[in-house]
């Protein structure tokens, strides 16, 4: 059981958070339950003195002398396990928030979407499931092999392209392709692709087609493109495709 505690300013943004956590709670089948929800950070920290706690979720902004930043910063300090989770309305604090070993940052106004995401994350590595995710940023950032659709090398940036969004980190090729499984395959000097999430690929133009999506794609590079077809076709992946696939 994760026992999670919720501090945000605003009562209406908490009890909406509340009413989406325990709906993922129940959907997701999650063995977790909302032990505090409260408005005022002095009544966060006499519980957390007294009780022992798994998740934080904090909004960084809380009108008052003491902030989301502030009360990580304090409870860091007591326990390095604890996950905390920071959401805000002011997008600057982003870079602030991972200071503290932060699991995740969610823009306002949270999704259903995007705070479910963050849940399987938090639930699969606390469950100590490590060899279905990519990790990132000296581990501070966590990602499912299976939701990658493509790993795309923007100058000193890698960013890696989700189902549901984008993850950019400082690092290289070199570094990356040996955390992953074998139906990621590098098919131009700037792209590796999951096999898995290939829908359709025109070899004519060298563009592979994505998650059903024509505005997600990649490129196959001239280097690349031999070896790209025959790990493709060996393995078997043409015959999931959707598309018209035509490999000459």
């Amino acid at each position: 059981m994760l026992d999670f505690v919720l501090c945000d300013d605003n009562y209406n943004v908490l009890t909406k958070l509340e009413k989406m956590l325990e709906s993922i709670f129940i959907s997701k089948k999650f063995n977790a339950q909302i032990v505090l929800s409260t408005t005022e950070p002095a009544e966060l920290v006499n519980y957390i003195r007294n009780n022992p706690v798994n998740v934080l979720v904090l909004d960084i902004d809380l009108k008052s002398k003491v902030s989301g930043l502030d009360l990580a910063n304090m409870i860091r300090k007591k326990d390095k396990n604890v996950y905390i989770i920071f959401t805000t309305g002011h997008l600057e604090y982003g870079l602030m928030a991972y200071k503290y070993k932060t699991f995740d940052y969610l823009p306002k106004p949270i999704t259903v979407e995007r705070l479910e995401e963050t849940l399987i994350r938090l639930f699969e590595d606390a469950s100590g499931s490590q060899s279905n995710f990519v990790r990132l940023d000296n581990n501070k950032t966590i990602i499912k092999q299976d939701s990658i659709q493509y790993i795309q090398k923007d100058g000193m940036k890698v960013v890696f392209h989700t189902d549901t969004r984008d993850y950019e980190t400082y690092s290289s090729f070199k570094k990356i392709l040996p955390m992953l499984p074998t139906q990621f395959v590098q098919c131009h000097k700037s792209y590796i692709v999951n096999l898995q999430k290939v829908t359709d690929i025109n070899t004519s133009n060298n563009i592979i087609f994505l998650d059903n999506k024509q505005d997600s794609k990649c490129y196959i590079g001239p280097k690349y493109k031999n070896q790209f077809m025959e790990v493709f076709n060996d393995g078997n992946y043409s015959n999931h495709l959707d598309g018209a696939y035509n490999a000459k």
